[in-house]
């Protein structure tokens, strides 16, 4: 009759540890190269972004918004409804 539990050897549990701190180890490089590489991303003030943002605003064209930019030429107007190019399609 085989025995009821197996002796396993001692090494599973020390490979075991020294992968999980392998895995610690490489995902805390990965945090570390993300934060590196947020530090080096160019910042800018918030006053300038709002101001570039506002000039954005003022010298685009909003087809969104007639009431602010008037009535828009239908053929100008990306969200005007297209019209039928002929009766049908052949595909």
């Amino acid at each position: 009759m085989p025995a009821p539990y197996e002796i396993r050897a001692g090494g599973d549990v020390k490979n075991k540890k020294q992968s999980m701190a392998d895995l610690k180890l490489r995902r805390l490089n990965e945090l570390n190269s993300r934060l590196k590489e947020d530090l080096e991303r160019p910042r800018i003030k918030v006053s300038e972004a709002s101001m570039s943002l506002i000039q954005y605003c003022q010298n685009t064209k909003d087809f969104m918004v007639p009431s602010l930019w008037g009535q828009v030429d239908k053929r100008e107007d990306p969200y005007a409804p297209q019209q039928p190019q002929g009766c049908c399609a052949v595909m």
